[in-house]
């Protein structure tokens, strides 16, 4: 088992602290049958560049690219992104302080490592040009609320945040609107521009978001001659976070006849 990065310099009162979601990334991504397929579609391609949208406390990020080799048979380019000016910060700490540990534990010179680039405030795929995207992650905010919360304005980035802006910062990391869906459907809708032709993306999706009809209307995306889109649960499925199931959907554009 891999070690999971320490979150332990993070303060949680504006930050989503890392739960069972967060773990579910961790266990899907670094199995042996998900590192397996990450390995034979980037070990023999340039360095991927990896994006975590809304990486909060930066766990899942910085446990990607601490441990890049192991699962995705290469070095990793990582950045963050994130409508919370104080979890950009903590995932800058939390990426930097796993890349030291696992070069310091490292006991081979020729390796390489992953660098992670910057984490910026911006609302999802805003900050990131069309097509460069070889990774994607998202742990959305999934719980089904009667709105999603407006961003914050700037003005709170630059000094210490009120109880009611930390709650606020809060649940934008958890509503999600009309069936948990409307952070997410944003997404979706961005994936065919963002990713690139060898591109995959990893969404965290519950029971309430109705993932069989979301996987149904992916694999129905308009294709090529050459390819198809693809959307399947991978991992371990149906694990519980307090009364919720959860479940990991890779998406991505697969050859035909591959």
């Amino acid at each position: 088992m891999l070690p999971t990065p320490s979150t332990s310099h993070v303060c949680y009162d504006a930050i989503y602290e890392p739960a069972e979601d967060s773990f579910l990334f961790l266990d899907t991504l670094s199995s042996p049958s998900e590192t397996a397929w990450l390995h034979s579609r980037f070990n023999a391609k340039p360095t991927p560049f990896l994006v975590e949208l809304g990486p909060g406390s930066g766990v899942i990020i910085a446990f990607l690219s601490a441990h890049c080799h192991r699962i995705f048979g290469t070095e990793v380019l990582s950045l963050g992104v994130d409508v919370n000016a104080q979890a950009c910060r903590a995932t800058w700490t939390t990426v930097q302080k796993a890349l030291h540990e696992t070069k310091q534990a490292s006991t081979s010179t020729s390796t390489g490592g992953s660098v992670y680039l910057s984490s910026l405030t911006g609302d999802l795929t805003t900050p990131l040009k069309p097509g460069e995207v070889d990774v994607l992650v998202f742990n959305p905010p999934y719980v089904p609320t009667d709105n999603v919360p407006a961003f914050p304005s700037t003005g709170v980035t630059s000094r210490k945040v009120t109880f009611e802006e930390s709650s606020h910062l809060l649940s934008l990391s958890y509503a999600g609107g009309a069936d948990g869906m409307e952070v997410t459907n944003r997404l979706l809708q961005e994936l065919p521009v963002i990713l690139n032709q060898h591109g995959v993306a990893y969404v965290l999706f519950c029971r309430g978001n109705k993932p069989e009809e979301v996987k149904d209307w992916i694999n129905g995306w308009a294709a090529s001659s050459n390819w198809s889109w693809r959307a399947e649960t991978v991992g371990t499925s149906g694990k519980t976070a307090g009364w919720e199931k959860l479940e990991i959907v890779r998406i991505w554009r697969e050859e035909k006849g591959s």
